[in-house]
């Protein structure tokens, strides 16, 4: 088969949907040659053959760019021009299947794919700028209709997505993510080298990765490190990584409070070379996120060896197993209790560890690129 892989998630800041994009574009790339005959890239309205890197750093904007960004007309035109613009692009190459890896598709596109990653501008829509969630539930709704086949990251996802909007199971295939190979186990003192510049060691802090936005709960975060005593929380400081988000200004003011009492460090949008390192360095990963479609980052945590506490909801537990402390995403108490069991806990943080590793031998991104590939085939 002919596939056209859309990779526009493949930018700065390299969110959660832009390392899936780029992690199973690799892996389709490995299987070109076999189902695949070929496999083409598009970038905005240009096909290649190259895989697109994302930048570590916020590109330059030109005085155009930033007068688009502010008009909402301007914006406005882009969205609507946009999609026919990849409708353009693709016209050439009727034979190949097009799979747009972030909810969208384009126009009058024959044998499409999308990817719904989760739901929850219509689950959480309180979690999303109004102005995106008006978008959404237009373009999605579109989607829906041009797509033949859908791909969700989680089983959760395709059973919400099936009952939510009375879709058929059939036409929905689950292709579980995977952590990178970049995040495992390492050596301690090779640790304490690569976050010297970062003031950080091994073992000696909590860890919290994921865009300071509503969805990601970290006020519950907050309030449950906070009932800490006062002490273990200056021994093991929460350090907060991610890139600055809708609506957080309230949680930012709480970081620079946190930071001066000296049990929190705000690091923000954390380079991708960093990012393993942090989380091998972590003595405890948590995450209370409200909903997730599939939650990377504590997969990336058990891969680590790191032991995670987490919320219950969507579908971490499919991820998580029984290898993880689980609560309520609103139960405070019960997370404060949770993130001390699993800084002094030595025989449960073993275990946890231990089961965390066997648990992520279940998800690779080949199995990503192979499930995805069965949903090409139904195409």
């Amino acid at each position: 088969m002919k596939v056209i892989f859309g990779t526009d998630p493949i930018k700065y800041p390299l969110t959660g949907i832009g390392r899936y994009t780029y992690e199973l574009a690799k892996g389709l790339q490995s299987h070109e040659g076999s189902e695949i005959t070929e496999l083409l890239f598009l970038q905005g309205r240009h096909i290649s053959q190259i895989i697109p890197s994302a930048s570590e750093t916020a590109p330059g904007i030109t005085g155009l760019k930033r007068m688009v960004q502010r008009s909402k007309l301007a914006s406005e035109l882009y969205r609507i021009t946009s999609p026919w613009l990849k409708t353009q692009a693709l016209r050439p190459y009727p034979q190949h299947i097009y799979h747009g890896p972030n909810f969208y598709l384009p126009p009058k596109v024959d044998n499409c794919v999308a990817t719904f990653h989760d739901l929850s501008v219509f689950s959480f829509p309180e979690c999303h700028p109004a102005e995106r969630v008006r978008y959404m539930h237009k373009e999605l709704s579109l989607t829906l209709r041009r797509a033949k086949v859908l791909i969700t990251d989680s089983e959760f996802t395709r059973q919400e997505l099936a009952k939510y909007f009375n879709y058929p199971l059939s036409k929905i295939v689950t292709a579980s993510l995977a952590s990178s190979g970049d995040f495992f186990p390492r050596d301690e003192e090779k640790i304490n080298l690569a976050l010297k510049s970062l003031h950080l060691s091994a073992g000696q802090y909590s860890l919290f990765a994921g865009s300071i936005e509503p969805r990601k709960n970290i006020k519950t975060l907050l309030d449950a490190y906070q009932q800490l005593p006062m002490p273990l929380r200056q021994r093991y400081p929460l350090v907060i990584c991610g890139f600055k988000g809708w609506d957080s200004e309230s949680l930012h003011k709480r970081f620079k409070h946190a930071e001066q009492e000296g049990w929190l460090r705000y690091l923000g949008y954390t380079r991708s070379d960093q990012l393993p390192w942090l989380f091998a360095g972590a003595m405890t990963f948590i995450f209370p996120s409200l909903y997730e479609g599939f939650g990377l980052p504590v997969l990336e945590a058990m891969s680590s060896g790191v032991p995670v506490v987490c919320s219950n909801s969507s579908s971490l537990p499919e991820v998580v197993g029984t290898s993880a402390l689980m609560h309520d995403p609103l139960d405070v108490d019960g997370f404060t209790s949770s993130i001390r069991m699993s800084i002094e806990d030595a025989d449960w943080r073993k275990m946890a560890i231990s089961s965390g590793l066997k648990r992520t031998k279940l998800f690779s991104w080949q199995r990503c690129a192979q499930e995805t590939i069965n949903a090409y085939n139904q195409v």
